[in-house]
């Protein structure tokens, strides 16, 4: 049975084909048209689901959508509305995009594709919850779901069982952490979807100390559920997503690209404690409701690392399973998945245990590519490489790493990374003056032997998806440095070796180089694009930037070191 998942239209579209239940390939548009975050119909990214299972649209059983449209239009005008007139800018730019495509899937589907199957159209939160719970390794489990908006819900809870989910209690828009956590940043002076994560950065070099303050700008009861108060935000009723009145709480807004102060890394920390907060009560209400000790987490809420750290500690739960594209783009998936088990009342088939689901090159195809960019190079047997990029990292070079299939989802797990050295305290300088570019307050991945784990944070469970912050043991930060964030934590990859053997066993080779069984991950791409896809774009990244070396499959490209190079001392201060 063939069934091809779909999400698109708000951001991040991307496509999941699943068979027989099995999860076979999934990818988000935007590493095909190169546009971060591409709210496009996925026509490259279900194109390569296709050609990955070897099937045409002919073979397809059905289509999964990963909500249902005509309900979230009624919310979309009902909210424009309500806000009127001073929502007539936004209304004027929505409502050609409705009518021209988001109200007409099946119409777009045969269009582009030929496709005039069945479609079904599953509930956004229904989606991540079926993206969370049906790939996980537990047969019953408690579910949390939490984004911006979905049709309505904003947060939903319940359980799944086999192949059966249930939502049964949910918070509706316009009350939404997600769009609280979105407005703020936008307060912060960052980027709607795209810079939450580095407010989640920033949170860990500030002190909570408006928290008293943002309780102002929401209720919340003993389980968890909340309301928003609306005097402080604006989601249709002008260009910003908060009104004035947040203002005068916590004083001016913060320019894009303006000056960052100490004032900016409180408010950070301060909204990073209220979502944590909120996140364990109503994790601990959903515990002592359900009595189940598994907890399935999905929705672009819980792509924060530090908060599913605290619920993993505080919340009762023993075991947690977080979607690795716990965002939209994870919303093809569920509805993939939901299709295939929940309305076909058949078995799940084996849990996900990596988000290896994209694209992959052979080496006759990567050396074309190398031949073409004029940068001929020998094949290295799997040994000389691990064991050269191992040396070449050991030694302080920022070495590309691009193997096997490309990950789905926001993370690079190993496949399409930036490494480095996690001894070199000025490791994430270089790593941001060389190549990425970020702001130097956001702190880069540890990707660990899975079994070497315990051993240097103060890890529960494995995390696999680099979805968890433990801190670091205090003992071993000094051998670190450059894995370790301000408040003393790390995003933590755990690599196992069925799961990634290259990675794997390059993380050993370093490992035997120099005692530490660690290298620092980062995704291969510069600020402000997306993860590279293909060999050309991973070599016309590297000889645009000054990265060292690059290995692309079996190959190996080296950069002479400049003459007399030495890192400089890094200024200081939160913004370099």
């Amino acid at each position: 049975m063939n069934i091809l998942g779909i999400s698109a239209y708000y951001h991040d579209s991307s496509a999941c084909l699943t068979r027989d239940g099995e999860i076979a390939a999934a990818a988000q548009e935007e590493r095909f048209s190169r546009r971060k975050n591409t709210p496009d119909f996925p026509r490259a990214a279900i194109n390569y689901c296709l050609q990955s299972g070897g099937i045409t649209v002919s073979d397809l059983d059905c289509v999964a959508f990963y909500e249902k449209p005509f309900l979230k239009f009624a919310r979309v005008l009902t909210g424009h509305i309500g806000a009127w007139p001073r929502s007539l800018d936004s209304f004027m730019t929505a409502m050609p995009l409705w009518l021209k495509d988001r109200l007409s899937l099946p119409l777009t589907l045969k269009d582009d594709t030929g496709y005039d199957g069945k479609v079904f159209y599953i509930r956004h939160h229904l989606s991540h919850a079926a993206s969370a719970f049906l790939p996980s390794p537990f047969e019953n489990a408690a579910i949390i779901t939490a984004d911006a908006v979905g049709e309505w819900a904003t947060t939903s809870c319940g359980t799944g069982r086999g192949s059966e989910i249930t939502l049964d209690r949910e918070i509706k828009f316009p009350d939404s952490l997600g769009l609280l956590y979105t407005a703020v940043t936008t307060y912060l002076g960052f980027e709607a979807h795209e810079g939450e994560g580095k407010v989640m950065g920033l949170a860990g070099c500030g002190r909570p100390v408006y928290l008293e303050k943002f309780r102002r700008l929401a209720q919340v009861a003993e389980d968890g559920s909340y309301r928003l108060n609306q005097d402080y935000f604006s989601f249709y009723g002008g260009s910003r997503m908060y009104s004035p009145r947040l203002e005068e709480l916590l004083g001016p807004a913060r320019a894009p690209e303006g000056p960052l102060d100490e004032r900016h890394a409180d408010i950070a920390a301060s909204l990073q404690k209220f979502t944590e907060d909120l996140l364990v009560r109503m994790a601990r209400d959903l515990r002592a409701r359900t009595g189940l000790e598994d907890l399935c987490l999905a929705g672009g809420v819980f792509l924060n690392c530090v908060a599913n750290q605290k619920i993993l500690e505080n919340s009762g739960f023993r075991n947690l399973f977080i979607q690795p594209a716990a965002g939209d783009c994870g919303g093809a998936l569920g509805a993939a998945l939901y299709a295939a088990n929940c309305l076909s009342n058949k078995p799940r088939a084996a849990a996900m245990t990596h988000a290896c689901l994209g694209p992959e090159f052979s080496q006759r195809e990567i050396e074309r590519a190398l031949n073409s960019a004029g940068l001929p190079a020998p094949r290295l047997s799997d040994g000389e490489l691990f064991e050269r990029t191992a040396g070449l990292l050991a030694a302080g070079r920022v070495t590309g790493w691009f193997q096997g299939r490309m990950e789905f989802g926001p993370r690079a797990l190993g496949n399409r990374s930036i490494l480095g050295d996690p001894r070199n305290p000025e490791m994430p300088r270089l790593l941001n003056d060389r190549v990425k570019h970020r702001e130097p307050f956001r702190p880069y991945a540890p990707a660990v032997l899975e079994e070497k784990a315990g051993d240097y944070f103060e890890l529960r469970a494995p995390s696999p998806f680099m979805l968890l912050a433990p801190p670091v043991r205090k003992e071993r930060a000094g051998l670190i440095p450059a894995a370790c964030h301000a408040d003393g934590t790390a995003r933590v990859q755990t690599v196992g070796k069925p799961v990634n053997p290259r990675f794997y066993a390059l993380i050993e080779a370093f490992e035997r180089k120099t005692g530490v069984p660690i290298v620092l991950n980062t995704s291969f791409n510069r600020r402000g694009e997306p993860v590279v896809c293909e060999p050309a774009q991973a070599i016309k990244l590297y000889l645009e930037t000054e990265m060292d070396a690059l290995a692309l499959g079996n190959f190996l490209l080296e950069k002479k070191p400049a003459a007399g190079a030495r890192p400089q001392p890094d200024g200081g201060g939160l913004n370099g």
